[in-house]
């Protein structure tokens, strides 16, 4: 077991708002349509706050960063669907915090209603600023992340500034620890697994768990012969040709973490190959996956991160890259409410 002593030894000097539902649930295991790998689901859409997702985990160490630096407003970006953007608006309702959204498209017309995960920031009390912007337009968008944020600041609003997906290095630190969480589960259920894939879209989940394993192996806690493979199923443009460099997040998040050792380039893994037209565009691989899962386990996925990043998972099982005596974990990110959309 590796347990809390671990988390307090490379964890416990760092700012931290507790905001998540943790551990979250290892389910499993299931098998595709009978064959292939065990698979097991990492059941990070039950993170709690806000209707739950991955993001909880960053926002843990990016919001006690803000309460550090003494910020009282929040600023962060996403599409116009954000789960991010959702939970961040639900960490500011917990925490007492304004929060401003940042978002692509348009606002509703006149008389309309908002609708998914726009529904749910409202209903926390966020601040929406529709910029126009195309989904896949992040440097737009980024830019009027930016101009919000200064605006706030004259305002002495002393604002914390998120970027998009919260990937930075303090985001990373979540999914690092997350990393430590799984494979203390794992042990519990008498396996290590051989892959850990998930869905990647800004950078910042892949680069924690890189961390993660990086700090196991150098801490002898975990053989490097035995890591799993981390292996990133890329639903962004951005992510799938490098940007940003997930290595040198992870790296970052290492020397936050105080763990001297540094991830491998050999190591980070990114399948391009499920995004489909581009970022928020459903796939017919996507949708197919989601049905799939609604039918095998009653798991809520979405058409833009969870959905098409199984859709990856369940393709790479069915080319065979991993044996009927292999134990894979899927980590479901979340993104339910953007079925409502």
């Amino acid at each position: 077991m590796i347990g809390p002593s671990y988390d307090a030894e490379v964890f416990d000097h760092l700012p931290r708002a507790r905001l998540a539902t943790l551990p979250t649930a290892l389910e499993g295991a299931s098998r595709r349509d009978g064959s292939g790998p065990r698979l097991w689901i990492k059941r990070d859409d039950l993170t709690g706050l806000g209707g739950g997702g991955n993001k909880a985990r960053k926002l843990e160490f990016l919001c006690g960063q803000a309460l550090a630096d003494g910020a009282r407003a929040i600023v962060t970006v996403g599409a116009a669907q954000s789960n991010h953007c959702r939970m961040t608006a639900a960490a500011g309702s917990r925490l007492g915090v304004e929060v401003h959204l940042v978002l692509a498209g348009d606002a509703p017309a006149e008389g309309g209603r908002q609708t998914g995960n726009q529904l749910l920031a409202q209903m926390f009390g966020a601040q929406m600023h529709h910029t126009g912007a195309a989904e896949s337009h992040w440097g737009e968008l980024e830019i009027a992340r930016e101009s919000l944020t200064a605006e706030l600041a004259e305002q002495g609003l002393a604002p914390s500034s998120i970027p998009i997906g919260g990937s930075t290095a303090v985001g990373a630190l979540g999914y690092a620890l997350a990393f430590v969480e799984l494979i203390d589960q794992c042990r519990s259920e008498g396996f290590l697994p051989r892959a850990v894939v998930f869905t990647s879209s800004s950078g910042g989940t892949h680069a924690g768990l890189l961390a993660g394993r990086a700090a196991l192996i150098a801490d002898g806690r975990l053989r490097a012969e035995e890591a799993p493979d981390i292996v990133a199923i890329g639903v962004a443009k951005g992510v799938n040709l490098g940007v940003p460099c997930v290595a040198e997040l992870a790296d970052a998040a290492l020397g936050l973490m105080r763990v001297e050792t540094c991830v491998d380039q050999a190591d980070i893994e990114v399948d391009p190959r499920w995004i489909g037209d581009d970022y928020a565009v459903p796939t017919d691989a996507g949708t197919a996956a989601i049905e799939w899962a609604a039918r095998r386990g009653g798991w809520l996925m979405d058409p833009t991160y969870s959905g098409k990043g199984l859709s990856g998972l369940l393709g790479l099982i069915d080319e065979e890259r991993w044996d009927g005596d292999d134990q894979v974990v899927f980590i479901h990110s979340g993104g339910w409410p953007a079925l409502f959309a």
